[in-house]
């Protein structure tokens, strides 16, 4: 028998993503009641300028009171699509003490603070899903940790910014510099006005530490994976990556170390071949590889943000949590059982491509090469070019522990006969 009470819910935000939810929820009431098996109801939208048009979007929803609107006894589900640490966190537990599950996109908040959510959620009795946290539209969470559940995940791999990913792409395929790419993927709304957040890595970070915790059932957050931006990266090092047969992306990389005893977590800029998959991932689009013992590689391709996409994600939440508030039960939560450690970034094991400005003379060859081995570094290829006195030596290593790969960086810097490294850069992919 189909419940007749409406599930009543609450929509903390309704900016680009908010007012999406709110669209589909009130233009596709029908379906989402039969899908669910009861009427579902926007009951109040909390904003912090009521003011604002909001095309849609009935005004009479429309509160700047978050906290009441969370306390209400009658709200069974609260929507959060505020982003940032507070007053996202406190909402979300008072939402938890007066009876409400939450569906989230919040990546920061629950890549910093995930494990007291989940504990708080499990203590009131309801649901904690999130869904449009990670790669936008991409199922991706609810397959790790459901579809996945009975495998063994052994790392995740991907592409999960799309204001990166449209920079890089831009530079490789026009030639443009990092500022002139970044002011077009302004221009096109991909970047924001402050855009530290996705170009920096901090975004992709945070979508990091949740897919290594959900992947390899262990505690993981944002201060434990290692992060670097794409400030950095010039056209010498796209040229470079060209030349050797690669194009370079921001990667999100998170796996279990050889042994099995811990995992790691990091992102970086990294030159992969252009005969991977994620080497044509173009424009804003993300794309992430799952490799399990025996599902074996899994590939999930789509917009990885916007306003539509994200609220497809928290719609696919929402009616899962509501399904379990029909059925008086709750989904599956946190999985740490494992208690893995996650390895510094040092002991990450990486190879390198390391670009040089040397003298063009005898024996500079010999001396870079004894860095190297000083440094039980082995070196996979070598290529020199030389032109009036000066050369340019390029170098890829085979996979060595990082901080050995960064010492040996550091001491090329000391020779004499290196004037200058033009470009250094992981490699992923092989």
């Amino acid at each position: 028998m189909m419940r007749t009470r409406p599930l009543k819910v609450a929509l903390l935000g309704c900016g680009v993503v908010g007012s999406e939810v709110a669209r589909i929820m009130t233009t596709h009431a029908d379906d989402l009641e039969a899908r669910i098996g009861a009427p579902v109801e926007l009951a109040g939208i909390a904003v912090r300028r009521p003011g604002r048009v909001r095309e849609g979007v009935p005004a009479e929803l429309i509160t700047t009171d978050a906290t009441e609107l969370v306390k209400r006894d009658d709200i069974d589900v609260v929507v959060e699509v505020i982003g940032g640490i507070e007053p996202a966190r406190t909402l979300i537990t008072t939402a938890f003490e007066h009876g409400a599950s939450v569906v989230s996109a919040n990546k920061a908040l629950l890549a910093e603070h995930g494990t007291a959510l989940h504990a708080a959620a499990v203590e009131h009795g309801v649901d904690l899903y999130y869904e449009a946290a990670v790669a936008g539209a991409i199922p991706l969470i609810r397959p790790l940790r459901e579809s996945l559940a009975g495998d063994k995940v052994d790392r995740v791999l991907g592409i999960v910014n799309g204001t990166t990913n449209f920079i890089l792409d831009r530079m490789d395929s026009s030639g443009a510099g990092y500022s002139e790419a970044l002011d077009e993927a302004t221009a096109l709304g991909y970047a924001e006005a402050d855009p530290t957040a996705d170009v920096e890595g901090f975004d992709a970070a945070a979508k990091a530490a949740i897919l290594a915790g959900i992947a390899f059932h262990t505690r993981v957050t944002i201060s434990d994976v290692h992060r670097e931006g794409i400030t950095e990266v010039t056209a010498a090092d796209i040229a470079s990556a060209r030349g050797m047969g690669c194009t370079v992306k921001l990667l999100a990389i998170c796996e279990r170390t050889p042994d099995g005893s811990a995992v790691t977590a990091r992102v970086h800029p990294a030159m992969i071949p252009l005969t991977h998959p994620l080497a044509s991932v173009r424009e804003a689009y993300n794309a992430v590889f799952v490799e399990a013992a025996a599902a074996g590689r899994l590939m999930f391709y789509g917009p990885g943000a916007g306003g539509a996409p994200t609220a497809s994600a928290v719609l696919g939440d929402l009616v899962a949590v509501c399904r379990n508030k029909v059925a008086g039960t709750t989904g599956p939560g946190e999985s740490a059982y494992t208690r893995l450690p996650v390895s510094p970034m040092g002991e990450v094991v990486t190879r390198y491509h390391i670009s040089l400005d040397v003298a063009d003379k005898p024996g500079v060859l010999a001396q870079v090469a004894l860095v190297f081995a000083e440094h039980g570094v082995s070196i996979d290829t070598v290529r020199q070019q030389g032109k009036d006195g000066d050369a340019s030596l390029v170098v890829v290593t085979h996979r060595a522990p990082d901080a050995a790969l960064s010492a040996v960086v550091e001491a090329l810097r000391s020779l004499d006969t290196v004037r200058g490294v033009a470009s250094i850069m992981r490699v992923e992919g092989e």
